[in-house]
C-alpha cells in the first residue's frame, strides 16, 4: 500500500474507532464503569477477538497492516498527552503526612505482585508455554512480574476524583501509593528492557538519564515553565504551543535513553504550572487527546490480542492463575500494608480495590515489552485479560462497598429512632 492509499484507509479507521469506542464507553457508563474501560473493551472486540473472527474480511480491509505503524504513532500521541494531564493531576501534597504509610503500602503493592508474578511464569512456562521462544526466562519472569506490579494511576486518579473521594483518607493515600508504584514499576520495566538487550549499558543509560532528566525538569523546566505561562505577553496559542514543544520533547528524550515516552510526559505533569493559564492550556489539549488520539492506542493492543488463543485450556487455567495472583498481590498486599500501618478495615480494603486496578498502565507495559520482542502473542493475551478484570471491578467494588457502608449507618440510625438526617446532623 503506498503513501497515497494508506493515508484514505488510516481515517477510514480513525472514523470506525471513535464511533465504536464512543459506543461502548456509552453502554460502560450506563453500568457504572468508567469511560477508559468502554475504551479498552472496543480495542479488543476491534481486533481477531471479535470481528476478525466474525468478519476476518471486513476486520483486514479496516486495519491493513500498512496502517497499523499510523495507528501506533497516533496511540502514542494520545498516551503522552494522557500521561501528562495524569501527571499534572499529582500533587506531592498527597503523600506529605503520611510517609511510612505511602512507603509501606506500596513497597508491598510491589514486591508482593512482583514475587508471584515471576511465580506464576515459571509455572506457565512449564505448563503453558507462555514464555517467547528465543528471551532469557529470567527476562521474561521478571517483565511478568513487573507487569502484575503496576497500577493504573491515571484511572484511579480519575474514579477519585469522579466520585470526589480526593479528599478522604483512602482516597489521598491511594492516588500517593499509585504514582509512586508506578514510577517503581517504570524503572524496574527499564531494566528489565536492558536486561533482555543483554548489557548493562541501556540500564546504566536508563537510570543516569532518567535521574538528569528529573533534575533537569525539576530545577530549570519548572522555572522556565512558570514564566512562560505566567507572562502577559505570551497570548493562549502560544502556551499551548510551548507545551505542546516541552511535551513532545520530554517523550523524546525519554524515549531514546529507555525509559519511554510515557515516563517523560508525566514528569513534565508534575513539575507544570498550576494556574488558570496552565488550566486553559490542558482543556484546550486533553480533549483532544483523550477524545481522539488515545483511543488509536487501545486498537493498536486490541489488534495484538487473540482470545482464540485461550481455547487451549491450560492457557486458560493460566490466565485464571495470573488474575488470582494479580488480586492478592495488590489487593491483599496493599490491604495488609495498610491495616499494618494502623488504617482502619474500610480505609485499608479501599485503599486495597484502587490500587489493583492494572487498567491503561498495563496495556503500556504490554506494549512496550511487545516492542522490544519480550512478549509473546499468548503472553500479550494473558496479561490483557488481567489488566480488563482487574480494572472491571474496580467500580463495581467501590459502589458495593459504599451501599454496604449507607444500609449499616442507617440501621444505626434506626437503633436510635431517629430519622437518618436528624441522626446525621445530631
Amino acid at each position: 500500500m503506498s503513501a497515497s492509499e494508506a493515508g484514505p484507509a488510516f481515517f477510514l479507521a480513525v472514523v470506525v474507532i471513535l464511533a465504536a469506542c464512543r459506543l461502548v464507553c456509552w453502554a460502560a457508563v450506563k453500568i457504572g464503569q468508567p469511560p477508559v474501560v468502554g475504551e479498552m473493551i472496543a480495542g479488543v472486540l476491534l481486533g481477531p477477538s471479535l470481528l476478525g473472527l466474525l468478519w476476518p474480511g471486513m476486520q483486514s480491509a479496516l486495519f491493513p497492516d500498512a496502517i497499523r505503524p499510523l495507528l501506533y504513532v497516533g496511540g502514542q500521541i494520545g498516551l503522552v498527552i494522557y500521561m501528562f494531564g495524569a501527571g499534572y493531576e499529582f500533587s506531592l501534597r498527597n503523600v506529605r503526612g503520611s510517609t511510612k504509610a505511602v512507603g509501606a503500602i506500596s513497597l508491598a503493592g510491589n514486591l508482593v505482585p512482583l514475587g508471584l508474578g515471576v511465580g506464576v511464569s515459571l509455572l506457565g512456562n512449564s505448563w503453558a508455554g507462555i514464555l517467547k521462544p528465543g528471551v532469557s526466562p529470567w527476562v521474561s519472569t521478571a517483565f511478568i512480574g513487573v507487569a502484575l506490579a503496576i497500577t493504573a494511576f491515571p484511572m484511579m486518579a480519575r474514579i477519585i476524583t469522579e466520585r470526589r473521594l480526593a479528599g478522604t483518607r483512602f482516597g489521598s493515600l491511594a492516588l500517593a501509593c499509585g504514582a509512586l508504584d508506578d514510577v517503581l514499576a517504570w524503572i524496574l520495566l527499564a531494566i528489565v528492557v536492558g536486561m533482555h538487550a543483554g548489557s548493562a549499558t541501556p540500564v546504566t543509560i536508563a537510570v543516569v538519564g532518567g535521574v538528569l532528566f528529573a533534575l533537569l525538569l525539576w530545577l530549570v523546566g519548572r522555572r522556565l515553565l512558570a514564566k512562560a505561562l505566567g507572562d502577559p505577553r505570551v497570548n493562549e496559542d502560544q502556551r499551548v504551543l510551548i507545551t505542546g514543544m516541552a511535551l513532545f520533547a520530554a517523550a523524546w528524550f525519554t524515549d531514546r535513553i529507555g525509559i519511554y515516552a510515557v515516563f517523560g510526559a508525566f514528569c513534565l505533569g508534575m513539575v507544570y504550572p498550576r494556574n488558570e493559564a496552565a488550566d486553559a492550556v490542558l482543556a484546550k489539549i486533553m480533549p483532544l487527546g483523550r477524545i481522539v488520539f488515545l483511543p488509536l492506542f487501545f486498537v493498536y493492543s486490541g489488534l495484538n490480542t487473540r482470545f482464540a488463543l485461550l481455547a487451549d485450556w491450560r492457557l486458560a487455567a493460566f490466565t485464571l492463575v495470573c488474575v488470582v495472583a494479580s488480586v492478592v498481590g495488590k489487593w491483599g498486599a496493599c490491604w495488609g500494608a495498610a491495616r499494618l500501618m494502623g488504617e482502619k478495615q474500610p480505609v485499608a480494603v479501599r485503599i486495597g480495590v484502587l490500587i489493583n486496578a492494572r487498567g491503561l498502565m498495563q496495556l503500556i507495559a504490554l506494549n512496550v515489552g511487545l516492542q522490544a520482542g519480550i512478549v509473546s502473542p499468548a503472553l500479550f493475551t494473558v496479561l490483557v485479560i488481567v489488566a480488563l478484570v482487574t480494572t472491571t471491578m474496580t467500580a463495581p467494588l467501590l459502589a458495593w462497598m459504599d451501599r454496604r457502608d449507607s444500609r449499616r449507618q442507617a440501621g444505626e440510625f434506626a437503633d436510635m429512632d431517629l430519622p437518618v438526617d436528624q441522626a446525621v446532623r445530631s
